[in-house]
């Protein structure tokens, strides 16, 4: 009889593991995949280039479609809707916050250090850029890890030839 209570708990703690092994994977693809996807929004956004202010020989972003393709981009990439919020088929289950948007113009002196002390970033651009901060949950599968959230950062440069 002890053989067997002691088979039954061992096989109970080899599922266990089993399980923290594979929400540990996913975890470190989620966190993979959505740095990706941060990392693209804010390229796509940091080429938007103000068509007006170019004309005049002024490198700058326009912040409104650079805002635009930033979130085209988090909606493609982490199949999201309008709203951000995870569509059927979409490796997240809760919506994707975006803490801070950022455009970097003509309106500082380059090379510019971006500080965010509330969220622990700092970046120095050489030109114009964006900066993309984004919150997103990890939609455990089992349970057995405790919640787990990023606060993921991106930045890109305007670039030019």
């Amino acid at each position: 009889m002890a053989k067997l209570v002691f088979a039954v708990m061992m096989t109970v703690i080899w599922w266990m593991l089993h399980a923290l092994q594979m929400d540990e994977e996913l975890a470190l693809g989620t966190v993979h995949e959505a740095k990706r996807a941060v990392n693209r929004a804010a390229h796509a956004a940091a080429q938007q280039v103000d068509r007006d202010k170019l004309e005049v020989g002024e490198l700058a972003l326009d912040a409104d479609r650079a805002e635009m393709a930033a979130l085209a981009y988090l909606r493609e990439n982490l199949r999201l809707d309008e709203g951000l919020a995870p569509l059927p088929g979409s490796f997240l289950k809760e919506p994707v916050r975006v803490l801070q948007f950022a455009v970097i113009g003509p309106e500082v002196s380059f090379p510019y250090t971006y500080r965010n002390d509330t969220l622990g970033y700092e970046v120095t651009l050489r030109r114009p850029g964006v900066v993309l901060i984004v919150h997103l949950a990890f939609p455990r599968m089992f349970g057995v890890i405790s919640p787990i959230e990023w606060d993921l950062k991106g930045s890109a440069e305007m670039v030019y030839v």
